[in-house]
């Protein structure tokens, strides 16, 4: 069975070693990447397609050296390769300029604040996986511990 991938960017090794361990819940039925640098994460995000897989989910840090997130986000945004992709992007130091140019040029789906709230930054992971796995039309069956209920609910009720 295909796992979920979920790839996690940001340049602070303190910050992804939080995310490793507010996201380990998760392990079982996702594959999670911990990428330092867009350009890496982009890499893997390549190689998956290559392979046949695709990421769900990509968590992004705004502020990294080389390429921001919001830049990679919107370059992700305009690949058709990347449609499905659910997109957070996970900063504390974004203007509200940043963050309109995020959620109108990348189409983010969701903005969470650092220093952030582990219950908080799951339950928003968890309703970006349950929505990637409607639009993808994987069996979400499958993976009903990890997904976000009333999420589910409220979009197979959409479709009736």
């Amino acid at each position: 069975m295909e796992k979920p991938v979920i790839i996690c960017v940001d340049d602070q090794r303190e910050v992804l070693a939080a995310l490793r361990k507010d996201l380990a819940g998760l392990t079982e039925k996702c594959e999670i990447e911990y990428c330092e640098s867009a350009e890496e994460a982009g890499e893997i995000m390549n190689a998956l397609d290559d392979s046949g897989e695709t990421t769900a989910l990509l968590i992004c840090d705004h502020v990294m050296p080389r390429k921001n997130g919001v830049d990679f986000l919107i370059e992700i945004n305009n690949d058709a390769r990347f449609t499905r992709v659910r997109k957070l992007l996970l900063t504390g130091q974004a203007t509200h300029q940043d963050t309109i140019v995020a959620i109108n040029e990348a189409a983010i789906d969701r903005y969470v604040e650092k220093p952030w709230q582990a219950e908080e930054l799951l339950k928003t992971v968890k309703i970006l996986l349950t929505e990637f796995l409607l639009v993808s039309g994987m069996d979400y069956q499958s993976y009903l511990e990890i997904i976000d209920q009333e999420t589910l609910y409220e979009q197979l009720r959409k479709r009736t």
